[in-house]
């Protein structure tokens, strides 16, 4: 098939996670925002949690705070994967978001209208955990361990740049350009040309609110 796939996550990629559980970790201990380092490991074992505390931390931040609805986008995200997408790009969520054993159907709402609110295009969305089951050309991650297993299988990973992930070598962008660059390239590769633009396609991510208020 003549078409590049690409699974990118949301936590850590499309949506600024730690800055939205940073600001929750604050209210919940009632702690000075900057008493909490945002160069953190994948546990936030600096704010002295452990697996235990950080899981019912998240459960609290998700279900009581909304988090998945009201955490920040980061930089550029939309417009990226807007280009990308207009250009034939298949872009394929991929997230571990049901992690706790409660509240799925606020977790897959909340997801959807957040991705819904900033403009976030895509195919198809997959709630899962085990990420190298689904078929991509290349994955766009910033968890260690999601990013060794998809390599151990032989995929393509650019690896989103993250404190708790620097540690690892390969592909790696700092920025949603510098993602667009890659895949760019990688879908060169696949399919022989890749136009940023496709003709006739109204650019910008926010053409469909343009488009609904004409």
């Amino acid at each position: 098939m003549n078409e590049f796939v690409i699974g990118v996550d949301l936590d850590g990629v499309c949506a600024d996670y730690t800055t939205a559980f940073r600001r929750i970790a604050a209210m919940e201990w009632d702690v000075q925002l900057e008493s909490l380092t945002t160069e953190v490991s994948w546990d936030f074992a600096e704010w002295g949690l452990d697996r235990e505390s950080f899981l019912e931390l998240h459960r609290t931040s998700v279900q009581d705070h909304r988090m998945f609805r009201n955490m920040p986008a980061i930089d550029g995200v939309s417009d990226a994967l807007w280009r990308m997408s207009d250009a034939g790009v298949w872009i394929r969520i991929v997230t571990h978001r049901l992690v706790t054993n409660w509240g799925h159907a606020l977790i897959v709402s909340d997801t959807v209208d957040w991705l819904d609110t900033h403009s976030i295009p895509y195919r198809d969305i997959c709630f899962l955990g085990r990420k190298p089951e689904i078929e991509a050309d290349a994955y766009v991650e910033d968890a260690p361990h999601n990013v060794e297993a998809l390599r151990a299988r032989g995929n393509t990973v650019i690896v989103f740049d993250q404190p708790y992930n620097r540690h690892l070598d390969g592909l790696r962008a700092s920025t949603w350009a510098e993602v667009e660059t890659v895949v760019s390239e990688l879908a060169a590769k696949k399919v022989g040309s890749f136009a940023n633009q496709l003709p006739g396609v109204d650019a910008g991510s926010d053409r469909l609110g343009r488009n609904q208020n004409l």
